[in-house]
C-alpha cells in the first residue's frame, strides 16, 4: 500500500490517505472502516496513530487495494467519496523521533577523506547516529532555504525506515516485524555550519537542523519482500539536480543493514510507531563527496533537487531564496 499524508481539497489539516489506484486517494479512516476496523483512531488523526491497527494486515490490504475496481463501486454506494489532493506533506508528521544514521561505508569513507582523517575503526564496530529535528520536516514540492549566513547547501540521498509498533531491545533477526515501510529522505545540510560543529566534536546537528525533506510516500513493507533478502534489502536510489543525474547506487551496499541500525537504536529505549530512521547518504549521495567543482557548485535559489527511490517513487524540493 502507498501512505500519505495531505492536504485535501477543502480542508487545512493534514489527513491521513492510502491510494486505492494510481488515481484515487481515500481517506485512511474511512478505507479501514469499510473493511471492518473498528476502535480507529479519530478520522483526522496522524498516520502514525493508523500504523499500529495497519501492520497485522498489510497484505490483507493490500490484496483489497489490488481488488479496488470491484470495492470502489460499493463504497461509492455506501457514500465513500475519494480525496482531492491540494498537497502532499511528510507521510509522517511530528514524528516522535528521527534518528540519522551514516551506514554507507563509502559515503563515511569518502566524508572522511574530505576533513583528511582517516577513517575510525570504531565506525565499524557500531552503527552511529544522531537524532534530527522532527519538527523541520517538509514535504513533496515544499520550497527549501539555507539557514541564515550559509551557502553551501547541499542534498544528502538517504532511506527512511518507518517503525510500526511500540518496541525496545529489538534483536536483529526479529527486526523486519517492526517495520513499518519505507520512503525518501533528504537529510538537507548546511555544509559551513557542520564543519564548525565537527570541529568541536559534538555531532553535526545543528547544520541539519532547518529542513528535513520526507516523502512523498510512505510504501508498506509487504510490498518489498522480494527486495528482502535476510538482512539486507535491495533498491535502486538515485539524486538529480536540475534534471541532471549525479547520484546512483543501491541500498545493497549498506555496511550497517537496516536490522542491526533497528537493534542498536532499540537497546534499552523505546521505538514507538512513527519514528524514522533514516540511513545516511549513499555513497556519492550528496554534493560534498562529488565536490562542488564537479556538480556544478553547491545548491542554489532555482534549483530543482529530485531523488528517487525504486518503488517508491520522486522526492521533488525547491530552493528557494531567503
Amino acid at each position: 500500500m502507498r501512505l500519505a499524508t495531505v492536504i485535501a481539497e477543502g480542508l487545512t489539516s493534514p489527513l491521513a490517505v492510502v491510494a486505492a489506484d494510481e488515481k484515487t486517494w481515500l481517506a485512511l479512516h474511512d478505507f479501514l472502516t469499510f473493511f471492518g476496523a473498528r476502535d480507529l483512531p479519530a478520522r483526522q488523526a496522524p498516520m502514525r496513530d493508523f500504523l499500529p491497527i495497519l501492520m497485522p494486515r498489510f497484505s490483507e490490504l493490500t490484496r483489497k487495494v489490488s481488488d479496488w475496481p470491484e470495492h470502489g463501486r460499493i463504497f461509492q454506494q455506501r457514500g465513500g467519496r475519494p480525496i482531492r489532493v491540494s498537497r502532499l506533506l511528510s507521510p509522517i508528521q511530528s514524528p516522535p523521533s528521527i534518528r540519522d544514521f551514516c551506514a554507507f561505508e563509502e559515503s563515511f569513507r569518502n566524508l572522511c577523506r574530505r576533513r583528511g582523517v582517516e577513517m575510525p575503526q570504531a565506525w565499524y564496530d557500531v552503527p552511529a547516529f544522531y537524532f534530527s529535528n522532527p519538527n523541520s520536516l517538509v514535504g513533496f514540492d515544499d520550497e527549501v532555504t539555507a539557514p541564515r549566513g550559509t551557502t553551501e547547501l547541499d542534498y544528502e540521498l538517504e532511506l527512511g525506515i518507518v517503525i510500526g509498533r511500540r518496541v525496545r531491545n529489538v534483536p536483529a533477526a526479529s527486526a523486519w516485524d517492526c517495520v513499518a515501510g519505507f520512503t525518501i529522505v533528504n537529510d538537507f545540510a548546511a555544509r559551513e555550519l557542520q564543519r564548525r560543529e565537527l570541529v568541536v566534536g559534538f555531532g553535526s546537528a545543528k547544520g541539519s537542523d532547518f529542513a528535513t525533506a520526507v516523502g512523498p510516500v510512505l510504501v508498506t513493507r509487504d510490498e518489498f519482500s522480494d527486495k528482502i533478502d535476510g538482512r539486507g534489502l535491495r533498491l535502486e536510489m538515485r539524486a538529480r539536480v536540475n534534471g541532471r543525474e549525479l547520484s546512483r547506487g543501491n541500498t545493497s551496499s549498506l555496511f550497517h543493514a537496516i536490522p542491526r541500525m533497528i537493534e542498536h537504536a532499540s537497546a534499552d529505549a523505546d521505538l514507538y510507531p512513527g519514528e524514522i530512521i533514516a540511513t545516511g547518504a549513499i555513497g556519492g549521495g550528496s554534493i560534498l563527496e562529488l565536490t562542488p567543482e564537479a556538480t556544478n557548485g553547491w545548491l542554489k535559489p532555482g534549483d530543482t533537487v529530485e531523488l528517487e527511490v525504486e518503488r517508491i517513487g520522486v522526492l521533488r524540493n525547491r530552493v528557494g531564496s531567503r
